[in-house]
């Protein structure tokens, strides 16, 4: 499994970069699939001191995304925290794989007593091709979390606002 390791508004140490791959090194042994794990950790000006540091994890398992994200007062906290949150996942993961290959009737039977998931509203509307700053402008103005446009190459993208108040920006591209 291949440790990429990143910072935001801090250095990683040698010392850190050590803890980091011992600590969540080990989730190969949980879920072997594993490729590659994206880390990155940010340390924030908060008014509150038990979330100053941010570890986020991205795993992809052969196409299969797990991610998890925890605030801590400590670098080192950050990360511990983080490592057992993504061990949760993968065993989440690993159950929900683990249930698929059992029986029919048993998941019949869990069918019928839990109501599935439905879409239940569809909406459609005309993308129209604009800059990032304006498709800002439109979310704020329809006070909307997100936002679908074009790009100026009319590739699709989704603009969204994070929890920590910025926006993130998934794009679309045509192959």
């Amino acid at each position: 499994m291949e440790l990429v390791i990143t910072g935001k508004h801090l250095t990683i140490t040698p010392e850190v970069r050590s803890y980091v791959k011992r600590k969540l090194g080990k989730l190969g042994r949980h879920l072997p699939g594993i490729m590659q794990a994206n880390i990155e950790i940010t340390e924030e000006k908060t008014k509150s001191k038990d979330q100053h540091f941010v570890a986020q994890v991205t795993l992809d398992a052969g196409g299969t995304i797990l991610r998890g994200e925890v605030r801590g007062e400590g670098l080192m906290t950050a990360i511990d925290r983080v490592e057992k949150v993504m061990v949760r996942q993968i065993d989440r993961y690993k159950g929900k794989t683990q249930q698929k290959g059992r029986s029919t009737i048993r998941a019949e039977a869990a069918a019928e007593s839990k109501p599935q998931p439905k879409i239940i509203k569809t909406k459609r509307f005309d993308l129209k091709a604009m800059p990032v700053e304006k498709a800002i402008e439109s979310m704020e103005l329809l006070g909307h979390d997100f936002f679908l446009f074009l790009d100026e190459n009319h590739e699709t993208n989704l603009l969204y606002r994070r929890h920590d108040g910025n926006y993130g920006l998934i794009m679309g591209i045509t192959s």
